[in-house]
């Protein structure tokens, strides 16, 4: 006797003991007898299959009625047992997918991790949260020779695994470049080429690169139709949003990038930020600009990296918690 045939009269035997006597030791019975199904992968419509034959067994007058709503109940079962494997399955594959995502966001930890630097006379807050387990944000500093400090942010368009490598091929070139290719717009039209010939014409890439030249107290910037960041003067208590115009990488082979400058003045501010932040929304309504200089100010009187940290609560706060999009903000405020 096989061991389909040994839970078949097990369980035709447990079902006219309840019958009978509807009494609490048959069900316990058929606990034990469910958990035999589940360790043989018996299907559900086999469970209702040997139902209906130990019924059939039992009571062979049984009404036709009765049979015909069993037969119904069989059939159910059948496409449900076929709708709930391929639910399992799908649920299997979701899990095994959740986890490789898991181990790409902790190798993108590791692979585009970068060190807040020191440089004196310059306070440096930044904050970088992605919506979901990917960031499509990236952030780098770069720290001269000659005591200058290279600020990259960059946003790519397109999200994912595929970003992450983009950002980590990023990231790598700009490791590569020589000290003396650092100027912001030698370092885009480089990245520019990179990123033509290796990634995918569907996805391209936004950056602000920035350099700041302490002895000098002078910032040079270019752009790659990244999102304008602002400038904050301390004395006229004014925000003054900084204009640069770009192509974004990837587009052109022979782009070019035009190079700003302007002098950083005792306590002003320098803010870089991706469109995570402009593009909050409380609702349907999107956030204004005003609205994140605002708060930016009401933060003024704390460290850089206490003003970051107080604006990205504030608007987590006002987005329910849960962001819509990667959240990065880089704030440069000149101490003397």
């Amino acid at each position: 006797m096989d061991a389909l045939q040994l839970d078949a009269d097990n369980y035709k035997n447990l079902l006219k003991h309840y019958i009978e006597t509807q009494d609490e030791q048959s069900l316990y019975g058929a606990e034990q007898v469910s958990k035999t199904f589940i360790k043989n992968n018996v299907p559900p419509e086999e469970i209702v299959n040997l139902h209906n034959q130990a019924l059939s067994e039992l009571y062979p007058d049984l009404p036709e009625h009765i049979q015909h709503s069993m037969n119904f109940l069989l059939e159910t079962m059948i496409s449900y047992g076929i709708a709930h494997q391929e639910y399992q399955t799908l649920r299997e594959q979701q899990s095994e997918l959740k986890s490789e995502i898991s181990v790409a966001a902790g190798m993108q930890d590791t692979l585009l991790a970068t060190t807040k630097p020191e440089i004196d006379g310059l306070d440096i807050g930044v904050i970088s949260v992605p919506a979901h387990q990917m960031n499509g944000d990236y952030h780098h500093f770069i720290k001269g020779k000659d005591g200058s400090l290279g600020i990259a942010v960059a946003d790519v368009i397109g999200k994912g695994i595929p970003a992450a490598l983009c950002m980590s091929m990023i990231k790598y070139s700009m490791d590569s470049f020589p000290e003396e290719t650092m100027s912001p717009k030698a370092i885009l039209k480089n990245l520019n080429r990179v990123v033509e010939r290796n990634v995918d014409s569907s996805m391209f890439i936004t950056m602000f690169y920035a350099q700041y030249l302490p002895d000098e107290s002078k910032l040079y910037y270019s752009s790659a139709g990244h999102e304008p960041g602002f400038y904050y003067h301390a004395e006229k208590d004014e925000f003054e949003e900084i204009e640069t115009k770009g192509l974004v990488l990837g587009v052109s082979p022979d782009s070019d990038y035009k190079q700003y400058e302007r002098i950083i003045n005792k306590d002003d501010m320098v803010i870089i930020l991706t469109d995570g932040v402009t593009e909050c929304r409380q609702g349907n309504r999107f956030i204004e600009s005003e609205e994140i200089l605002d708060v930016i100010r009401q933060y003024a009187h704390l460290t850089a990296q206490e003003i970051v940290n107080g604006v990205y609560k504030y608007f987590e706060r006002l987005q329910g918690f849960q962001l819509r999009d990667d959240f990065t903000l880089i704030i440069l405020r000149k101490q003397v």
